[in-house]
């Protein structure tokens, strides 16, 4: 039986608005089992989706071309009997692979130049698409129009949550808030720390009970800390670093409601079908919204922005600075009066 390969971006965020593609190919070829070939940061995301049978840990170093292992491995793929493959990455490091394989189809973006590579050539549209249709419209041939679009899903179970409540010591009867914090683009994207910690304040003026767990990666942990302290008190759990992303996965699903800066916690929250408030600054919210059934996107939607850069170009940092601790809480506190 023929299998599917489905290559991965490197981008959390990325990976999970590729979901929708999985569902339309697991649609047309519903025999087909679908393999995902992933690097090890963003494998657990795969690995939460149902459409997924087997996640392939990318074995190379990030950015490196490293052709002759690239061969090897690509020559290792050709037992698993893929009848098409699906480079979301826009590289040609990553088209080599299944062209190493050997696999019939090869569908991509041109993106650098991968003529021959690929051929099954999909070219970018201007204005760019949002990013979950611009992932599923690899399912069909170019020239086809894109129908509707599912939304992204991922799924984590009762004992992946009990377990990880019970590892990080948080209470699974009280309403538990989750912030990230963080973005791995930079810091532009960034709602300041202190405003996070004013907003934790009125959560727990309003509910003494709850819990507010802060998740990202060890880089995110002094700003994590920072949040603490300034907050003053109350139930804060500092986890950033201190999670595996699966765990942060399940967290995320226990979750009464999630306030992130547009990142890959962000994308997932939404995958998850969590209450969510999107902070989006430099970054477009009509490119990478979230598709939860609950669901606020808040941008300023300043005259300098989109700027999509990772410091602020201007120096003033206005998209996130201005955006008031009382407009977040605004449209938070109904998400926890449900």
């Amino acid at each position: 039986m023929k299998r599917t390969l489905v290559i991965s971006p490197n981008w959390i965020g990325d990976a999970v608005m590729a979901q929708p593609l999985l569902q339309q190919l697991k649609h047309q070829y519903p025999e087909r089992a679908i393999d995902v070939l992933a690097p090890p940061g963003v494998a657990p995301v795969w690995r939460a989706m149902a459409e997924v049978d087997s996640v392939l840990e990318t074995p190379f170093r990030h950015g490196a071309l490293q052709l002759k292992e690239r061969w090897a491995f690509g020559r290792q793929l050709r037992a698993r009997n893929y009848g098409s493959a699906y480079v979301l990455p826009n590289t040609l490091k990553y088209a080599l692979i299944p062209w190493f394989a050997g696999i019939a189809k090869r569908v991509g973006y041109k993106g650098e130049m991968r003529y021959g590579l690929l051929n099954v050539m999909h070219h970018d549209e201007l204005p760019a698409r949002p990013m979950v249709p611009f992932y599923a419209a690899l399912a069909h041939h170019p020239s086809m129009p894109l129908g509707p679009v599912g939304r992204p899903r991922l799924l984590a179970g009762s004992e992946q949550i009990a377990a990880v409540c019970a590892k990080t010591g948080i209470a699974p009867d009280r309403p538990l808030v989750v912030f990230a914090p963080g973005a791995e683009f930079g810091a532009a994207k960034r709602w300041p720390a202190a405003h996070f910690a004013e907003l934790a304040k009125a959560i727990f003026a309003a509910d003494p009970s709850a819990q507010v767990a802060l998740l990202g990666s060890p880089k995110d942990r002094e700003a994590c800390d920072d949040v603490v302290v300034a907050s003053g008190g109350g139930a804060m759990f500092n986890l950033a670093g201190a999670t595996k992303l699966d765990e942060a996965i399940a967290l995320i699903a226990r979750a009464d409601a999630v306030v992130a800066n547009d990142s890959g916690l962000l994308h997932i929250a939404s995958a998850l079908d969590r209450p969510v408030v999107a902070l989006y600054g430099p970054t477009d919210p009509d490119h990478a919204p979230p598709f939860s059934s609950v669901a606020t996107s808040i941008s300023l939607r300043l005259a300098c922005s989109p700027c999509r850069q990772r410091e602020c170009p201007l120096g003033h940092h206005d998209c996130m600075n201005k955006m008031a601790v009382n407009l977040v809480w605004r449209e938070l506190q109904p998400m926890l009066a449900k």
